[in-house]
């Protein structure tokens, strides 16, 4: 992974005089996870005279009125010996007061953690994507009704939502228990 970039002298400068601001993220040891490495490196780019004139807004040559910042993320993974490395991007309403290279390194971890902790439980263990309930607001209360048993099953400590339901539909009763004792907070 590279370290904070070094721009040529004009680059710095003209950058400096327009108000554009790079900020990098980039740890300095990779993390070890279940038996992976992993890394991450964030770029953000701050550049009110770019952000003004990127994209379109419906018409071409219209600016998207929001846009703040753009950032460049490099993900790679170490598991048995093999390496993968991803790269993305993506741009921004957050502003550079109110974030950098860091915190968005960290939102962007954060997002993983929803990914797998919730969206994989509803792909893989509701198969949610198969489903056959495609009309009108059925398909919203199902989804409703899948992540109130998440959140249900989670509350109690349930790490795996799979087993967890599999005692859930060998033990109505204690389904009903688990359902009957949800208050609101």
């Amino acid at each position: 992974m590279g370290s904070a970039p070094q721009l040529p002298a004009w680059l710095a400068a003209d950058w400096q005089q327009r108000g554009v601001k790079l900020t990098v993220a980039d740890p300095a040891e990779p993390k070890a996870l279940h038996g992976r490495r992993e890394r991450r490196e964030m770029w953000v780019l701050s550049d009110p005279e770019l952000a003004g004139y990127v994209g379109s807004a419906g018409e071409v040559g219209q600016p998207w009125p929001h846009l703040q910042q753009l950032y460049w993320v490099r993900r790679e993974r170490t598991v048995k010996g093999v390496t993968t490395v991803e790269t993305g991007y993506g741009i921004t309403s957050v502003g550079r007061r109110k974030g950098g290279a860091r915190r968005f390194l960290r939102l962007n971890r954060e997002y993983w953690g929803i990914e797998n902790g919730l969206h994989w439980v509803r792909d893989v263990t509701f198969d949610e994507d198969r489903s056959p309930v495609r009309s009108g607001a059925a398909p919203q209360v199902c989804a409703g009704l899948r992540s109130l048993g998440i959140a249900l099953l989670r509350r109690v400590g349930a790490t795996n939502i799979a087993a967890a339901l599999r005692t859930c539909s060998a033990r109505p009763r204690q389904a009903a228990a688990l359902v009957l004792s949800a208050r609101s907070e």
